[in-house]
């Protein structure tokens, strides 16, 4: 499984958060550590730990 995610270096840290789940940030000393820390909240927030999660969808329309 491959997940998208943004990210960006603030100051020492990389910053960033899954393309599917824009309102959830996480941070890394590097892109490395950043990584693993986003890898860590997608099993949280697909695994059913955290209620009322907002998503990022896609529509098509014909």
């Amino acid at each position: 499984m491959k997940l998208e995610y943004t990210y960006w270096e603030d100051g020492e840290d990389f910053v960033g958060f899954l393309r599917e789940f824009p309102d959830y940030w996480t941070q890394g000393a590097s892109l490395e550590d950043l990584e693993e820390h986003l890898r860590d909240l997608f099993r949280d927030l697909s695994g059913g730990e955290i209620a009322g999660i907002r998503r990022m969808g896609q529509l098509e329309i014909a």
